[in-house]
């Protein structure tokens, strides 16, 4: 932990004096920004408010920094002109919005804490926390009231809450100014989804499409499916048609095809013609189903096999596709025609031999629906039965599809 003389907060630099070589003063501090290209936690540039204009002092030209003021050591001093690759303290920071990854929240920014430290016989503040608790809140009240050091004798009687430095993410709008303030969302994508859903739908309207703009596309995907369903449609109408193409590719292709069907169709067949050609044929097979049936319900990311394979067969299959058996509950089984023959439970073939033949492993009765059965019904069937997944055929009894549990959950949170 660092001693409190190390320690020097935001409110209390705003508005000390600076002093040239002389000891004359030059002005008052306005501002003071981090460059972080240069470096993610120095604050790099001090801006003084000097007559009409401001000035900019580099991080090396300054001597001390007390709460009794900031004394330079070099007087080559330059006009300030705003820079974007500059984060600002007071602009860019203080009062905003940010999202505490670790504590898995939005939270507003009322002040910032910087650690001391001397580097070669200088005064120089890295960022250590941003400050969102009542403590802060004292601070700035009483900011211009009582000295710094009372203001500090106050606050000792009140919890610290505060957000490392490191656990921040700064929702910045502006795509390209992301990259020049070197913003990732690295800490973001490591969130469950989950929890950072819960995050997106306090956004407002340019914070959410900023984040789905510069996630990665399998990341955005996983969120998307947790953002409440009235958002989800509202969050692709504000990306571009092949951000949006991107999103959806990464989806189930019943998620994707529920979200185009709240499109205009103008729109839906846009983002349509960018996805790759066999993803856009999965989503548009099931457009042609209506929502409230089996159809419309189904995902078509099944495994089937023929009817005479053995188990060892079917774990080659398996082994070939394994990102798939996180939501893999049961193996089908057809015929030549694709005719469903039979449904075997992933669980049975741990433990059962190579050479065994599937049929010898599959469940008795089959249960299966129509893509024309409604919806109600197949809640019915997933709570009688106790099922994980449940297999759904065309009027040919060709298997089309699986519901699976997940889905069943998601339709009776929505309803």
């Amino acid at each position: 932990m660092a001693e409190e003389e190390d320690v020097l907060y935001l409110t209390e630099l705003l508005g000390l004096q600076v002093y040239d070589l002389k000891g004359r003063n030059i002005g008052t501090l306005r501002d003071a920004a981090l460059v972080p290209l240069i470096d993610p936690v120095r604050l790099d540039r001090f801006l003084v408010g000097a007559g009409p204009g401001w000035l900019s002092i580099r991080y090396d030209q300054i001597k001390s920094i007390t709460t009794e003021g900031i004394h330079l050591k070099d007087e080559r001093l330059t006009p300030y002109h705003s820079d974007e690759y500059m984060m600002r303290m007071v602009r860019d920071l203080l009062d905003q919005q940010i999202i505490d990854t670790e504590g898995r929240k939005l939270v507003r920014v009322n002040d910032v804490t910087f650690l001391k430290e001397c580097e070669g016989g200088l005064d120089v503040l890295h960022i250590l926390e941003v400050d969102i608790g009542i403590r802060s809140i004292v601070r700035r009240l009483l900011r211009g009231i009582l000295s710094p050091a009372a203001i500090r004798r106050v606050q000792k009687r009140i919890p610290a809450h505060s957000i490392r430095w490191e656990f921040c993410n700064v929702l910045e709008a502006d795509p390209q100014r992301r990259v020049r303030l070197n913003i990732s969302n690295k800490l973001l994508e490591d969130m469950h989804p989950a929890d950072l859903a819960d995050i997106v739908e306090h956004l407002g309207h340019e914070d959410r499409a900023a984040l789905f703009q510069t996630m990665d596309s399998e990341s955005a995907a996983e969120l998307l499916t947790e953002v409440d369903p009235e958002l989800q449609p509202r969050i692709i109408e504000s990306l571009g048609a092949d951000r949006a193409a991107e999103i959806l590719e990464e989806m189930e292709p019943s998620e994707a095809a529920d979200l185009l069907n709240e499109l205009e169709e103008e729109r839906s067949e846009e983002i349509l013609e960018e996805m790759e050609p066999q993803d856009a044929e999965e989503v548009e097979e099931l457009l042609e189903f209506r929502d409230d049936t089996a159809g419309g319900m189904m995902d078509t990311g099944y495994v089937s096999l023929p009817k005479e394979a053995s188990v060892a067969q079917a774990m080659e299959v398996l082994k070939k596709d394994e990102e798939s058996l996180e939501s893999l509950h049961s193996i089908f089984l057809v015929d030549g025609d694709n005719h469903l023959c039979h449904e075997v439970p992933l669980a049975r073939l741990i433990f059962a031999a190579g050479d065994t033949p599937l049929t010898d492993l599959a469940s008795d009765p089959l249960l299966f629906v129509t893509s024309d059965e409604k919806l109600d019904r197949i809640a019915e069937m997933f709570d009688k039965y106790n099922l994980l997944a449940l297999p759904v055929v065309d009027d040919r009894n060709e298997l089309v599809g699986v519901i699976t549990v997940d889905d069943v959950v998601a339709m009776l949170r929505n309803a």
